[in-house]
């Protein structure tokens, strides 16, 4: 159970390190896009909003994940002293 736990807490703390990462990225990619340079052109721009999104969007799967951790460890905590009243 111990082990369980264990590594449930490491996935968490993984997936939001990731999801920060990915989300300075983005937002670096989106800084990007807002900063006026008259030499980019509209493909240019177009490729930099999708990078920024796609980054920003994946961001927010991996902050999900890690919720989705943390509620399985509570879950599990909860049913351990449940068990351990009994």
């Amino acid at each position: 159970m111990k082990a369980q736990a264990k590594n449930l807490i490491e996935k968490m703390v993984d997936y939001k390190r990731f999801a920060t990462v990915l989300l300075a990225v983005g937002a670096f990619f989106y800084l990007g896009v807002i900063i006026p340079n008259e030499t980019r052109s509209t493909a240019d721009l177009n490729i930099m909003i999708l990078s920024s999104m796609s980054f920003l969007a994946v961001s927010i799967l991996f902050f999900i994940q890690s919720k989705q951790c943390q509620i399985k460890l509570s879950e599990m905590v909860d049913d351990q002293d449940m068990q351990m009243k009994k």
